[in-house]
C-alpha cells in the first residue's frame, strides 16, 4: 500500500472530520503527530475532535501545541480561550485572551469570547438584543412605571404589609438613580422591618436571576434549565424566571415548552413587555408570524418606547413579504435607539430584498458606523455590491468581514462566488474549500463548487460535489438545479429532465428551474407545467426577478403550443423585466464603443514582440455577436485532435474593460502581465493540447487588444443573417449580465448596428488577423467552408471536424443541444414566423 504523505494524511483526516469519522480522523491525525509532534493543523484538529466528544480537558494541550507551533492563526487562539471557559479556567481563558491581542488579535470571535469572560465574572448583563436574542435582564420598575409613580407604589406595598416588595421597588430606582433621596430614605425605613404574615417572597435573590442569565449567555443550557427548575419551585410566582426559562428553553428547542413558560411568566405578570416580546421570537422560529407580531404588539402596548419590539417586529413582517412594512418598523426601533446597529443592517437586507440597492448600501454602512466590527454587514454589503456587478468591491467587503470574523464560513463561500464571476475558477475552490474546512457540513459551499467545477470543465466532479451537498442537505433544490446543468451540458438531457423535477418537487415555485426545465422539454398541451407555471404568473406578490424568469419559460410552452402572440408577449413583457432589472440603458454600450475606438492608438503602441519566444499553447478566439454559432463553430474546431475548447473565457473582456474605463493604463508592462495570466489561465484548460479556444463571443469588442498581447492568436469572426441574429438575441434569457441590450429589440438592432460599424473599424488595421466566417454558408456548404477554416488555423485536416456532433466536451451555452445535433440548413429563417408581431423592427438592418 502506497504510504501518505503529511499534507495527503491530513487532507484525508479532514475529509473524515467532515463526514462524521471520527475514528478515522483520530488515526490519521495521531500518525502525522507521531511523525510531526508539533504539527499545528493536526493538533488544532485532534483538539477539536477531543471538544466535540465531550473531552474538552484532552484538548488543551493540543490547542496549546498548536498555538506554539503557529501563534498567526485566530481559529488556533479561539478554540484554545473557548475550551478554557468551557473547564471554568476564567482565569487562564482571560491571560490567554489578553496575550493573543496582544499580538493583534481582533474581530467579532474574539469580541464574543471577551464578553463570554465578563459574563462568568458576573458582571450585569445589559439586555442587548443581537439577531433576535430573547431579553434577559434583571426587570426593573423602571422600565414600566414613571419614577413618582414608582414611590408612590413601593410606598403602598410598604404600607399595605409587602416590605419586600417595597424593597425591591425603591432597589430598582437606586438602580438608575443612585442619589435619590426619596428611594435612599423609603428604603432605610424598612432595613430590619419584620416581613408580615401576609407578605411572601416571590423573586429569587438578584445574584441567583443573575447567575441563571451567565449560564444562558454563557451556552450552558442543560445547566441552566436545570438550575431554573430548582429556583422556580422555590419561588414559583417569579415572572422573571419562567422568562429565563422560556429564552432557555428556545435555545434548546424546545420551543413548545419556550410558549408555555412565557405564558406562565404573563400570568403572573400581564404587564411583561420582556416575556411578549421573547415569545414573539419563540412564535417567529415556529413560522407563526402572525401570532409573533400579535405578541410584539402587545409588548408595544406594554412598553411604547421598546426598540427591540419594533426591531423584532420588523424581521417578522419581512419574512411575511411585507418589506415597506417591515422597514417602518425597524425605523420605529431606530427613532427609539438610533445606534441599533442590526436594525440598519436588517433594513439594508430588506431594501436589498426591494432592488433598492445603494439605498441598502447605505443602511448597512451606517450600522458599520455604530459597530465598525460588524461583519455580518460587511458581509451583506458584499453580496449587493456583487449584484451591482462591482466584484472587486464586493470580495472587499468579504474580506473585511472576514478580517472580524475569520471563521465566517458564508464569507468565504460568497467570495468564492465572487471569484468564479470573475473567471478566477482555482481561487474561487480555495474559497470554497476554506468555507469547507470551518462548517464542513455547509451544503451550499459544495454546491457553488459543483457550479465552478462545471466551469472548468469537470462534469463529472461537479456532479460529485452536488451529490455531497445533497447527501448534507436533501432538500437542496438548488443542488438539483444545478446538477441538471451539468448533465445537459453532457448531452444527458433525461437525466437533465429528472434533476429538475426533483428541484421543483421540493420547490414548486423555483422560477429558475422552470426556466431551465422548459429549455430541455417539447411540450404538447397535456403537459403539466404549464398550468403550474402559469399559476405561478398569476400570483401576488412574486418578485420581479422570478415573474422575468417564468415568462420565459411560458414564452417557450407557448411557442412549442403554436401560440405565437402569446410567446411574443411575453418575450415582450420579461425582455422588459430584464432590463430593468438589470438597470440598463443604451447610452451605457453607445458610451463603451466609443471609447474602444479612442484607446486604439493605445493599443497599438503596446504591441508585443514575441519573436524567438515559443508559446505553448495558442489560443483561438472565436467571436461575433452571441447567437451567430460561435459555439457550432467551437464545436467544429474542438474535434480536431489538437485542440482543447474552454468555452467562454472572460478574461479578455474583464482586463479590456479595465483599460476602456480608464480603471488600468494600457503600457507595455501591463499587456506583457495580462498576457502571462492568460496564457497561465489557458494552461489550465489546455489538456495537453497546442490550441485552445476561446469562444466569448464579445471579444469582438476588443480585438485591439487580443492583437497587442497575442501576435501568434488565431481569430475567427462568425457572422450569420443580420435577423437571425438579432431575434435569436432577443428570446433567450441569458444568466450573464452583460447582455442588456438584447432584452429589447430596438437597443438589439442599434446594438448589432454598433458591432458591424467596430467589425469595419478594425477591418481597417487588423484585416490579416481576422478569418471571417459565415454560419449560413457554412450550414450551406459544411465541409468546404470548414477546410478553409482548418486551413487557417494550420492545422492538419481531419474528418472529425465534419461530425462535430459527435464532440463529447461539455457545451455551457444555449446552443448546446443545437450542437449535438447534425448542422442543419435553415436555422436562419426561423425567425420569420414572428414577422407578423415585430411591427417592422428589422428593417433597419437593411443599412447594416
Amino acid at each position: 500500500m502506497t504510504e501518505l504523505t503529511i499534507d495527503q494524511a491530513l487532507q484525508q483526516g479532514v475529509e473524515a472530520h467532515k463526514a462524521g469519522q471520527v475514528q478515522e480522523a483520530d488515526r490519521l491525525y495521531t500518525a502525522i503527530l507521531k511523525a510531526q509532534p508539533k504539527h499545528p493543523d493536526a493538533n488544532h484538529n485532534m483538539g477539536v475532535l477531543a471538544v466535540g466528544v465531550g473531552k474538552v480537558q484532552e484538548a488543551l494541550p493540543f490547542f496549546k501545541t498548536a498555538l506554539e507551533a503557529n501563534p498567526a492563526t485566530a481559529q488556533f487562539w479561539l478554540s484554545y480561550i473557548d475550551a478554557l471557559i468551557k473547564l471554568e479556567k476564567l482565569a487562564d481563558a482571560k491571560a490567554v485572551l489578553d496575550q493573543a491581542k496582544s499580538k493583534g488579535a481582533k474581530g467579532d470571535g474574539f469580541d464574543k469570547l471577551e464578553q463570554r469572560l465578563k459574563d462568568a465574572g458576573q458582571e450585569p448583563i445589559k439586555g442587548k438584543q443581537v439577531a433576535s436574542e430573547p431579553q434577559l435582564k434583571q426587570p426593573n420598575i423602571l422600565d414600566t412605571l414613571k419614577l413618582d409613580q414608582a414611590i408612590s407604589l413601593a410606598k403602598k406595598k410598604a404600607k399595605d404589609g409587602s416590605p419586600e416588595e417595597a424593597k425591591r421597588i425603591y432597589q430598582d430606582i437606586l438602580t438608575k438613580f443612585p442619589k435619590n433621596k426619596r428611594a435612599s430614605d423609603g428604603l432605610k425605613g424598612l432595613v430590619g422591618r419584620p416581613v408580615g404574615k401576609a407578605s411572601k417572597v416571590q423573586e429569587p435573590p438578584q445574584a441567583q436571576t443573575q447567575a441563571l442569565i451567565n449560564l444562558y449567555s454563557q451556552g450552558q443550557l442543560q445547566q441552566a434549565l436545570q438550575e431554573a427548575g430548582t429556583l422556580v419551585q422555590q419561588f414559583p410566582q417569579s415572572a422573571i424566571l419562567f422568562n429565563i426559562q422560556g429564552a432557555v428553553l428556545k435555545g434548546l428547542g424546545q420551543l413548545d415548552a419556550s410558549v408555555e413558560a412565557y405564558n406562565k411568566a404573563l400570568a403572573i405578570k400581564p404587564d411583561n413587555a420582556d416575556a411578549y416580546n421573547n415569545m414573539g421570537v419563540t412564535l417567529q422560529e415556529q413560522g407563526k408570524l402572525e401570532e409573533a407580531i400579535e405578541a410584539y404588539n402587545k409588548a408595544l402596548a406594554i412598553k411604547p418606547n421598546y426598540a427591540e419590539a419594533y426591531y423584532n417586529m420588523g424581521n417578522a413582517l419581512k419574512d411575511q413579504g411585507k418589506l415597506e412594512e417591515a422597514i417602518e418598523a425597524y425605523n420605529k426601533a431606530l427613532d427609539i435607539k438610533p445606534d441599533h446597529a442590526e436594525a440598519y443592517k436588517n433594513m439594508g437586507v430588506t431594501l436589498q430584498d426591494q432592488g433598492k440597492l445603494e439605498e441598502a448600501i447605505e443602511a448597512y454602512n451606517k450600522a458599520i458606523i455604530i459597530k465598525p466590527d460588524n461583519a455580518e454587514a460587511y458581509y451583506n454589503m458584499g453580496i449587493v455590491l456583487k449584484d451591482q456587478g462591482k466584484l472587486e468591491e464586493a470580495i472587499e467587503a468579504y474580506n473585511k468581514a472576514l478580517d472580524i470574523k475569520p471563521d465566517f464560513a458564508e464569507a468565504y463561500g460568497n467570495m468564492g462566488t465572487a471569484l468564479a464571476d470573475q473567471g478566477k475558477l482555482e481561487e474561487a475552490i480555495e474559497a470554497y474549500n476554506k468555507a469547507l474546512n470551518i462548517k464542513p457540513d455547509f451544503a451550499e459551499a459544495y454546491g457553488n463548487m459543483g457550479i465552478v467545477l462545471k466551469d472548468q470543465g469537470k462534469p463529472v466532479e461537479a456532479i460529485e460535489a452536488y451529490n455531497k451537498s445533497l447527501a448534507i442537505k436533501p432538500d437542496y433544490a438548488e443542488a438539483y438545479n444545478n446538477m441538471g446543468n451539468a448533465l445537459k451540458e453532457q448531452g444527458k438531457l433525461e437525466e437533465a429532465i429528472e434533476a429538475y423535477n426533483k428541484a421543483l418537487s421540493i420547490k414548486p415555485g423555483y422560477a429558475e428551474a422552470h426556466r431551465n426545465l422548459s429549455l430541455v422539454t417539447k411540450y404538447n398541451s397535456d403537459t403539466a407545467q404549464i398550468s403550474e407555471v402559469k399559476a405561478l404568473l398569476q400570483r401576488t406578490g412574486l418578485n420581479d426577478s422570478d415573474r422575468c424568469k417564468l415568462l420565459y419559460t411560458h414564452a417557450k410552452m407557448q411557442e412549442d403550443l403554436g401560440d405565437l402572440s402569446d410567446a411574443f408577449d411575453s418575450y415582450v413583457a420579461g425582455g422588459g423585466l430584464r432590463q430593468t432589472l438589470l438597470g440598463y440603458e443604451f447610452t451605457q454600450d453607445e458610451h463603451l464603443f466609443g471609447r474602444i475606438k479612442q484607446k486604439v492608438p493605445q493599443f497599438k503602441d503596446v504591441a508585443l514582440n514575441v519573436t524567438g519566444k515559443p508559446i505553448t499553447h495558442t489560443p483561438i478566439f472565436i467571436l461575433g455577436m452571441p447567437r451567430s454559432g460561435t459555439t457550432l463553430v467551437e464545436q467544429i474546431v474542438s474535434s480536431h485532435t489538437e485542440v482543447t475548447g474552454a468555452g467562454e473565457l472572460a478574461y479578455v473582456s474583464q482586463f479590456g474593460t479595465k483599460l476602456v474605463a480608464g480603471a488600468t493604463s494600457p503600457t507595455l508592462k501591463a499587456v506583457s502581465v495580462f498576457r502571462e495570466r492568460y496564457l497561465t489561465e489557458l494552461a489550465k484548460r489546455a489538456e495537453g493540447q497546442a490550441f485552445v479556444t476561446d469562444k466569448m463571443p464579445h471579444n469582438f469588442r476588443y480585438i485591439a487588444l487580443i492583437c497587442a498581447a497575442f501576435p501568434e492568436a488565431k481569430i475567427v469572426h462568425v457572422q450569420r443573417n443580420a435577423e437571425a441574429t438579432c431575434w435569436s438575441n432577443f428570446k433567450h434569457y441569458f444568466v450573464s449580465k452583460d447582455l442588456g441590450y438584447s432584452y429589447d429589440l430596438r437597443d438589439t438592432v442599434k446594438y448589432y448596428g454598433l458591432y458591424k460599424d467596430l467589425m469595419h473599424f478594425w477591418s481597417q488595421s487588423y484585416s490579416d488577423r481576422i478569418y471571417n466566417l459565415d454560419y449560413d454558408k457554412l450550414t450551406e456548404d459544411q465541409e468546404s467552408e470548414t477546410r478553409g477554416l482548418i486551413e487557417y488555423l494550420e492545422l492538419n485536416w481531419e474528418d472529425a471536424c465534419l461530425a462535430p456532433q459527435n464532440n463529447k466536451r461539455s457545451v455551457k451555452t444555449a446552443s448546446q443541444q443545437q450542437v449535438r445535433q447534425k448542422v442543419y440548413k435553415g436555422s436562419s429563417q426561423a425567425w420569420r414566423k414572428y414577422e407578423p408581431f415585430l411591427g417592422g423592427v428589422f428593417d433597419g438592418l437593411e443599412a447594416y
